[in-house]
């Protein structure tokens, strides 16, 4: 039955939603006919035809775009402050690994800036709005391609950067922090979990230098898993791969887990309001 004949009972926040992997698992979302999605955009036109795109294909008319650029602190709060609604599912997918050095307009570099401050900042600001709407998931799109984490060097002032590197040490960022939200929202009825997707085609594998071999619904699978699946009702903290479980190098380091969001709260200070 079309999902255009249901009337939302829940809301999810994909971020990432016009690449290769985003656009898959909102197409995938959208055909849950209890949901209404939000896509987080930085391009207003592609916003506009994704969202037609997926609502002529999967019949939902309850899909829309906000456009937010998510390596800004101050553009993810003027989002969750325009965004005043119930939420239940929030998908951090956004990532970018750009070949050179860049820096934001808040003087972060710019990869981690989007792919580990980008996840730390939409988690705490949708924290309210999570835990109101219990139960509730977070679903943290990480990589098995993680590592390389320097404490001392979040953002290459001290190495040379290399997006390879980077987007390595990002990906270990973020299933370090998807074990200290979850920790952190454990008595809230809000689920924290992470996943490898799969390995597709798209911009941010070839700016790695790889190519793929999975399309974008197979690489779409396994968060769309840890976004719907009821199986996972208060399942946190934990790390996924093909849908299954798999356990985390990295989360069981509690010293790690603590030493980067402490670093991560520290950035966050220094922006100031």
């Amino acid at each position: 039955m079309s999902a255009a004949n249901h009337q939302p009972k829940r809301t999810a926040l994909l971020t990432g939603a016009t690449g290769a992997i985003g656009a898959a698992i909102a197409t995938q979302l959208a055909q849950q006919p209890d949901l209404a999605l939000i896509l987080v955009v930085r391009d207003r036109a592609r916003g506009a035809r994704l969202c037609d795109q997926i609502s002529r294909q999967t019949g939902n008319r309850n899909v829309r775009f906000e456009l937010a650029d998510l390596s800004l602190r101050a553009s993810i709060r003027a989002l969750a402050k325009r965004l005043d609604q119930p939420l239940h599912v929030l998908i951090n997918n956004a990532a970018e690994a750009p070949r050179q050095r860049l820096e934001t307009a808040e003087g972060l570099e710019r990869q981690f800036a989007t792919n580990v401050m980008g996840y730390f900042w939409m988690i705490r600001e949708f924290e309210p709005r999570l835990m109101q709407s219990a139960p509730a998931r977070i679903v943290n799109v990480a990589s098995y391609w993680a590592g390389d984490l320097d404490l001392l060097d979040l953002q290459f002032t001290r190495r040379r950067y290399d997006n390879d590197t980077a987007y390595r040490q990002s990906k270990q960022a973020d299933r370090l922090l998807t074990v200290w939200f979850a920790h952190r929202l454990s008595a809230s009825g809000v689920t924290v979990n992470a996943c490898h997707p799969g390995d597709v085609n798209s911009k941010l594998s070839n700016d790695l230098g790889f190519f793929g071999h999975q399309s974008p619904d197979e690489g779409a699978r396994t968060p769309f898993f840890l976004a719907t699946d009821p199986g996972l009702e208060g399942v946190t903290g934990k790390y996924f791969a093909d849908c299954t479980e798999v356990a985390c190098e990295f989360g069981s380091n509690g010293q790690a887990v603590e030493a980067l969001a402490t670093a991560c709260l520290e950035i966050d200070r220094e922006l100031g309001d």
